[in-house]
C-alpha cells in the first residue's frame, strides 16, 4: 500500500521546526532526511524512524516495525502531534545515524 501525500505533508509540517528536513519518493513511500542523513520514512502512512539508542530512550514504549519485507526494523513514532517532541527526537538521534554514502 502506498503512502498518502497528505500524510507526508502533515509530517513535514510537524517537522518544520527543524532546518534541513527533506524527503524523496521511493516506490510509493517516502524517505525522510535531516541535514542529509536518512532518519526514517513514511511507510503505509506510518512515520518510522531509524532505530537508535537516543530514539529508544525518548520513546521507550515504541513499537518496532519493519517498513517493508527485507528491511531493518524501525521505530514507530506515534506522538506525531507534538512538534517540540519531534524536534528533540530527531536532533537527539542525528549523531547516531550513519553519514550519507559517497556517490
Amino acid at each position: 500500500m502506498a503512502s498518502d501525500k497528505d500524510y507526508l505533508d502533515f509530517i513535514i509540517d510537524q517537522l518544520s521546526n527543524l532546518d534541513g528536513i527533506s524527503y524523496r519518493p521511493m516506490m510509493g513511500e517516502y524517505i525522510l532526511y535531516f541535514q542529509g542523513k536518512v532518519i526514517g520514512g513514511i511507510y503505509d502512512d506510518r512515520f518510522l524512524l531509524k532505530d537508535s539508542e537516543s530514539a529508544r530512550q525518548m520513546m521507550p514504549e515504541a513499537t518496532v516495525d519493519i517498513p517493508y519485507e527485507g528491511a531493518k526494523p524501525m521505530l514507530l513514532v506515534d506522538n506525531i502531534e507534538d512538534k517540540e517532541f519531534l524536534k528533540q527526537l530527531i536532533e537527539s538521534c542525528y549523531d547516531e545515524l550513519p553519514e550519507p554514502r559517497k556517490k
